[in-house]
């Protein structure tokens, strides 16, 4: 799963609270495939999607979406 921003600080603001949170992530850049204000995206297991929904909801952390990679490639938006 990928989280795109449209800030960089709501990237590394959601990298710390993650972190915090015991999810594995991993920072990497934004696919040309989404459109986003920011270059930095968060990759993470589907199986932390409860978690990570409900940080960023609590923490109010802005995002551009999450995203769930497709089998033939690029990425569509998840419904949270």
């Amino acid at each position: 799963m990928l989280i795109a921003f449209d800030s960089t600080q709501q990237a590394l603001r959601a990298e710390m609270l993650l972190e915090y949170a015991d999810v594995e992530i991993d920072i990497c850049p934004t696919p040309k495939e989404i459109t986003a204000g920011c270059a930095l995206s968060i990759h993470f297991p589907q199986d932390d999607l409860t978690t990570v929904r409900t940080v960023l909801v609590q923490e109010k952390v802005e995002i551009r979406g999450i995203f769930r990679p497709l089998a033939g490639g690029g990425y569509e938006p998840v419904i949270v």
